[in-house]
């Protein structure tokens, strides 16, 4: 019998109740930002309150405007990734019903859109402001990974993007149709890749680990761009890699594309985890150049 670690019973609900008929409930993805942006909040305002970890001239913002950005990334994170699921991953459904755009509480973010909402935000703030936009980048970098790693173990206690089966002994026997649902004989039960695990440690703890690294010990900040640079290439690159083990969104797979390719050129392909993530690399690859030139 292969060897697999039972997918721990822990329910996506933390308490839930219902007032004035209407069921009101903190479910651990909920938590998950909201603890995230605290703490890389927390995170950005202490390296802005160190003037010493700045070049000239200086941090690129106070810690009040730090706060008042604060509201803008949490309507760009939420806006931005739910319309980036919608774009990028499942259009013709939402297209059908455009009602259900609206209903987050049923699950569909993307990173990448909420990357985008961001990126926005910062960039209508830094212009109202009059602020540098790569030390503002620099800010902004520090602070993400904390929503990732956290991000990430909430896939994974609700049991949604499971990787790809595998029989390594780490594997996981995700409930439903994951454990009924890949390759395996009528009844019987498969482990998968747990890819929200590998995420959740490659994209949060090992990054947020590097940049906090580079910015207090390696003085990265005084040259603008360089912590942004090092994110965006470094989280391109995570998600590259993990895209490999983990399994491909369902209108993506067919009998066809058994790999869930999104495009397909002379017998290789990638992901739309991929396609989407090349940007952010060659985004990044860029800046650091950019940071070396000037730095």
């Amino acid at each position: 019998m292969q060897a697999m670690i039972q997918f721990p019973d822990i329910s996506p609900e933390i308490v839930s109740t219902t007032l004035f008929g209407f069921e009101l409930a903190l479910r651990w993805y909920a938590l998950a930002y909201i603890v995230g942006i605290l703490i890389g909040w927390r995170l950005v305002v202490a390296a802005l309150k160190r003037p010493a970890l700045w070049g000239a001239p200086g941090a690129p913002m106070t810690p009040r405007q730090c706060e008042d950005l604060l509201t803008w990334v949490i309507l760009g994170v939420i806006i931005g990734g739910r319309l980036g699921y919608v774009l990028f991953y499942k259009p013709g459904d939402y297209l059908a019903q455009p009602g259900d755009i609206l209903k987050v509480w049923q699950g569909g973010m993307a990173f990448h859109g909420g990357f985008l909402g961001v990126v926005v935000a910062a960039w209508l703030v830094a212009r109202r402001e009059g602020l540098n936009r790569l030390s503002l980048a620099d800010a902004m970098s520090l602070g993400v990974w904390p929503g990732l790693l956290l991000g990430r173990l909430a896939n994974f206690i609700n049991g949604e993007l499971w990787g790809r089966p595998t029989d390594l002994p780490w594997g996981v026997a995700f409930p439903g149709y994951a454990a009924q649902h890949c390759g395996q004989p009528l009844g019987e039960i498969c482990a998968r890749h747990p890819s929200q695990l590998y995420e959740a440690l490659l994209e949060g703890a090992l990054i947020g680990a590097v940049l906090i690294w580079m910015a207090w010990r390696r003085g990265a900040l005084k040259a603008p761009g360089r912590i942004a640079g090092t994110f965006f290439a470094l989280y391109g690159l995570a998600r590259f890699a993990v895209e490999f083990l983990r399994q491909p969104d369902a209108q993506f797979v067919s009998a066809g594309n058994p790999l869930g390719l999104a495009v397909e050129v002379g017998g290789f392909g990638l992901t739309m985890g991929q396609l989407l993530s090349l940007p952010m690399i060659l985004f990044g690859v860029w800046l650091l150049g950019r940071a070396r030139r000037h730095g």
